[in-house]
């Protein structure tokens, strides 16, 4: 009988989870473009946090469990652990071979103690001086030969990862084998250095000397690759170390590759390692802080590490030019964090992907951007904001009372005209139908009215086929013949068309005093309102700063200030008023959103005149472009985002020219009032 045991899901993230929900992710972004970040970094921001409403991590997240995973390798060890142990080992066998000497009367016991008192205290040298010794104490020439395994070991351990294991037996065939794997290997760079090398030569080399490489490369590359990180990683160990150790240190390394035949080879190596990756920082000092002495082989690997650390807290970072998620290197995740981190990196990368195939997002020219798509979202996130500020009964709907050719239905009907676009009244129509046929006759007995269409001629339309004559001589169910005169259309009620201006402010004082991210909501908040609840109006928003200009929906998400010196509401309404020209019969609105009094003008030649205090010329061809407003019959609404005297001062000049309205609102509730007062001025007539 089967059985089985049941538990948590720990291979990669939940297959039953559902998926992360993307407009999720767009309004996150979307809340930070509407306080004015932009596009890229607003996403780059919400990598960095995670993602909202899930467990998974963040960049910021991951980089901080990169930096505590650098403190713990520093904090692991000293790097001087072999040197330590050889000191320590040398120092054995020489006491050793001294209580062997001490007993023996002879002169030659003397003359050895008096060679041992002048070993140089550089513990290389000393071990170069004894490598000849005739030793009289087993133990000590023991000891001895352990000092020089621990060092070849230790040497190789530090160049070939795992090497230290292979040398474990001390058999010399093995150590005959590490001379031929470094000879192939060498031999293996030089043909490829040559352009000579092929998979084949790589698979061969793996087949004769695989178990040096526990990790088992695919390629030549990837062997590189490993061989010169590790070697990158001793040269830092050494330059980690006072001038004293490293001296000390090279030369114990010299003579362990001496003794075993390996120094050539090893110089081979490290130099073809050295051409082929100049890129991995060799001789850079990386100190470690702990208190245990750590082997060659094992400093080594924490320095490899902490490298490999470094580089991922470069990509995790995502500070250089043209970063991308796609750039951190999955494999150095998982070695560094475990499996958990790789699968909160992958959500990250599915949500800025699926950002971009959706749709939402785009990059042109390296710049990622709001498509249209995402910017009638984050109005529609605007609205929703400006709205869930209004008092209930303010939202303002203003359909008029009179009947029309939209909104609501009204109740009524009436006779059906060509090019009528209302729904048909299919009751009435039939009903029209019967009674005339009354008229003509007995009346006609309809067992299912059903709605139909003027004929192409526009004579009649049968409605129902006829039934012929039921039993008992009572006559079956005759036909409904419609004609155009029997239609009628369901009554709607009206809605007045408006040429709506919104004038907004980019000078670089909305940033300065905090209020450019609100007045970009609301501008948002508007052109959505407009275009989805009143799509008969035509609605205009101008940027306006030294210059006025047209800014087009796909602008406003990714919209920013202009750095430039002069605030021109001259040019505004001029372009302005140009689009209440267009559009006569339309009631015209104009809202004008700034935060400081005209400083600029439109000369004669096109050009920007700055100056302030606001000259004469600047404030007369202003008001006369208010007063033209003025003439069309286009009440001009001021929301004044700071109370500056000289600004207080000239909108209340306007307003009694105009007879507009003035309102002075807190920049988090701008949205609120110009919302509310385009309704508001909505529902007028001319």
């Amino acid at each position: 009988m089967s059985r089985y045991r049941y538990g948590a899901y720990e291979d990669g993230p939940d297959p039953l989870a559902p998926p992360y929900d993307v407009r999720g992710a767009l309004d996150a972004v979307g809340d930070a473009v509407l306080d004015g970040t932009r596009a890229g970094d607003a996403l780059r921001d919400l990598l960095r946090r995670g993602l909202p409403g899930r467990d998974g991590r963040g960049l910021d997240d991951l980089l901080r469990e990169v930096r505590e995973r650098r403190r713990a390798l520093r904090d692991r060890g000293r790097l001087d652990g072999t040197l330590e142990q050889a000191r320590a080992l040398l120092d054995t066998a020489v006491g050793q071979e001294r209580a062997e000497l001490f007993p023996d009367p002879s002169d030659d016991a003397r003359l050895r103690e008096a060679e041992l008192d002048t070993l140089p205290d550089d513990t290389s040298q000393a071990v170069r001086r004894l490598a000849n010794y005739e030793w009289a104490s087993d133990a000590a020439r023991a000891t001895f030969e352990k000092l020089k395994d621990l060092l070849r070991s230790e040497v190789l351990d530090a160049q070939f990862q795992g090497m230290k294991q292979a040398l474990q037996s001390q058999d010399p065939a093995q150590m005959r084998r590490v001379k031929d794997m470094m000879a192939a290997l060498n031999g293996m760079l030089e043909k490829d250095a040559r352009g000579e090398h092929t998979q084949e030569d790589f698979d061969r080399f793996m087949d004769e000397y695989g178990e040096f490489f526990p990790d088992r490369p695919e390629n030549l590359e990837e062997l590189v690759d490993a061989l010169a990180r590790r070697a990158a990683a001793m040269d830092r160990l050494m330059a980690s170390l006072s001038p004293e150790q490293r001296a000390e240190l090279a030369g114990l390394m010299d003579e362990a590759m001496k003794d075993a035949g390996l120094a050539m080879e090893m110089t081979r190596l490290g130099d073809a390692l050295r051409t082929r990756r100049p890129d991995l920082g060799w001789g850079g000092a990386e100190p470690m802080t702990g208190d245990d002495p750590l082997g060659m082989g094992d400093a080594t690997s924490a320095l490899a590490e902490l490298a490999d650390l470094a580089e991922l807290e470069a990509a995790l970072g995502q500070e250089y030019p043209g970063a991308r998620l796609d750039d951190i290197d999955e494999d150095a995740v998982r070695r560094a964090l475990g499996r958990r981190a790789v699968d909160d990196l992958q959500a990250l990368r599915r949500i800025e992907a699926e950002l971009e195939r959706q749709g939402y997002l785009r990059r042109n020219r390296g710049k990622l951007e709001l498509t249209p798509k995402a910017v009638r979202r984050l109005g529609e996130t605007a609205l929703r904001r400006v709205f869930a500020q209004l008092a209930s009964g303010r939202s303002g709907d203003h359909d008029q009372r009179d009947a029309g050719q939209a909104g609501e239905l009204t109740g009524s009907s009436r006779p059906w005209r060509f090019g009528d676009e209302q729904p048909l009244d299919v009751v009435r129509t039939v009903s029209n139908a019967v009674r005339r046929g009354a008229m003509a006759g007995p009346v006609a007995r309809v067992a299912e009215p059903a709605p139909a269409e003027p004929s192409a001629n526009g004579s009649r339309a049968d409605v129902l086929p006829g039934g012929g004559a039921g039993g008992g001589g009572v006559p079956g169910p005759r036909p409904v013949r419609l004609g155009v005169d029997d239609f009628e259309v369901h009554e709607t009620e009206r809605r007045t068309g408006a040429a709506v201006c919104l004038l907004v402010d980019l000078s670089y004082s909305m940033v300065l005093r905090g209020t450019w991210a609100a007045a970009k909501q609301t501008t948002l908040a508007l052109h959505t309102l407009v275009t989805s609840k009143f799509p008969q109006d035509a609605i205009q928003i101008i940027g306006f700063s030294n210059y006025a200009r047209t800014l087009h929906p796909t602008e406003m998400a990714g919209l920013d200030w202009d750095m430039v010196q002069g605030t021109n509401l001259h040019h505004a309404l001029m372009i302005a008023g140009r689009h209440l020209d267009r559009h006569p019969d339309f009631e015209p609105i104009v809202l004008v959103v700034t935060d400081g009094e005209p400083t600029a003008h439109l000369r004669p030649d096109g050009r920007s005149l700055f100056d302030y205090p606001p000259s004469t010329e600047t404030l007369v061809l202003t008001l006369a472009e208010v007063d033209k407003m003025t003439r069309r019959g286009a009440g001009m609404n001021f929301f004044m985002l700071a109370d500056d005297r000289r600004l207080v001062s000239f909108v209340e000049e306007v307003a009694r020219r105009n007879g507009g309205r003035v309102f002075a609102p807190d920049a988090q509730r701008l949205g609120e009032y110009v919302v509310s007062d385009y309704l508001r001025v909505r529902r007028g007539r001319r």
